[in-house]
């Protein structure tokens, strides 16, 4: 009874809400922006302590580049290697049930890597983004989706697997195949950036590391970052 004299109440005023009509009046005043308006120097005597602090972790040396390592389609140098790090990074104290590539985009790579020193932010501007690696178990049936979906983007990064005139080959797979693992992130995963092809997943695993981490650890090892230019796309 109370609950309905309740509602009966929460309705009534609702109702009288929409049928009453109030004036409302608005003043505007127009401010001029000009040199009163600058950034308060006692906030950034407080923020510039940890800038600097922040610059100095950034420019931290991690490794050597020999040459300048880039993005481009079907494939470039940075592809293979952030591909090539990645898988790396999760298969060296792994042993692998089944075939095992590693797929992410290219738009997922947001910087070059210069000829010269390799910094702590340089590895940040690559990867800006604080995605979890994970492993995506799938059927061979999902195969032709990963192919048409390379063919229609023109190519991402790609280890442990090479497209070769439109089919994808897979190391390891067999005719006794009936699945294989793809190491990408959390976000291609759900579907970003259109690989729909994960839907047909039969089941996944994350992981705690962040795909960025798993890069600058890489870097670290090898000291000077390996180069590889060759296409391992072709239509």
């Amino acid at each position: 009874m109370f609950r309905s004299l309740f509602i009966f109440l929460i309705l009534g005023a609702g109702l009288m809400a929409c049928s009453s009509v109030s004036k409302i009046s608005i003043k505007g005043e127009s401010l001029k922006v000009d040199e009163q308006y600058k950034t308060s120097s006692r906030v950034d005597s407080m923020i510039q302590p940890y800038r600097i602090e922040l610059q100095k972790e950034m420019d931290v040396k991690i490794a050597f580049a020999t040459g300048d390592f880039l993005v481009e389609r079907p494939c470039g140098s940075l592809n293979n290697w952030v591909a090539d790090a990645l898988m790396y990074y999760l298969t060296k104290n792994n042993q692998q049930e089944a075939p095992t590539f590693c797929l992410f985009n290219t738009g997922g790579i947001r910087s070059t890597i210069n000829q010269g020193d390799v910094t702590v932010g340089d590895i940040f501007k690559v990867m800006p983004f604080d995605n979890l690696l994970a492993w995506v178990k799938m059927p061979i049936s999902s195969i032709p989706l990963i192919e048409s979906h390379l063919k229609a983007t023109g190519g991402e990064p790609i280890s442990g697997a090479y497209l070769d005139h439109g089919k994808l080959i897979i190391k390891g797979l067999n005719s006794q195949s009936t699945y294989f693992w793809i190491i990408t992130s959390d976000y291609l995963m759900n579907g970003g950036d259109k690989m729909s092809f994960f839907e047909q997943k039969i089941s996944s695993k994350m992981t705690d590391f962040l795909m960025r981490d798993a890069l600058l650890s890489v870097a670290k090892e090898q000291s000077v970052l390996v180069m590889d230019t060759n296409n391992r796309i072709t239509f």
